[in-house]
């Protein structure tokens, strides 16, 4: 039941944010949009940032790929296709297996090597449970950006 009410709420939040587009994105779609905002948060700053990756003509919103970036206690900084989440804190979040999967996104930040974090999620475009990856990286010491793409079956 726990499943299926976490699937519910998330596909409540997700599926309004984001445009109904085929499901394109690549891993190299999604390190060269971290990698992108990265350099971003580094020239501009987090709050100047958070902007460009909220705003549709940006660049960081590339149709199911988005950018999002957490600060080293899992509260979510800002998250490009679901605002709602911004200065929420995702450190108790569990995807549909029960993995908190953001702790382990922050531990693939903290160890200062790139890498890439299993989960399953509900995908707002086919309203099913997932499998999804994101590519993660730390920025300037202490935010944990990434960008997902869901698995090809």
């Amino acid at each position: 039941m726990k499943r299926y009410v976490i699937a519910g709420l998330t596909a409540m939040l997700l599926a309004p944010a984001l445009p109904v587009l085929a499901q394109t994105a690549t891993k190299a779609d999604a390190i060269a949009l971290v990698d992108k905002a990265v350099a971003n948060i580094q020239k501009k700053g987090i709050e100047q940032a958070c902007k460009d990756f909220a705003d549709p003509k940006g660049g960081f919103m590339q149709g199911d790929l988005y950018v999002f970036v957490q600060d080293a206690q899992m509260m979510m900084v800002c998250h490009a296709a679901t605002p709602k989440m911004n200065g929420k804190d995702m450190s108790q979040l569990k995807d549909a297996n029960g993995k908190k999967f953001v702790q382990d996104m922050r531990d693939v930040a903290q160890s200062k090597k790139p890498g890439w974090v299993d989960y399953v999620w509900v995908n707002p475009v086919t309203k099913a449970l997932e499998d999804k990856t994101s590519y993660i990286r730390q920025a300037e010491d202490k935010y944990t950006v990434g960008a997902g793409i869901y698995k090809p079956k």
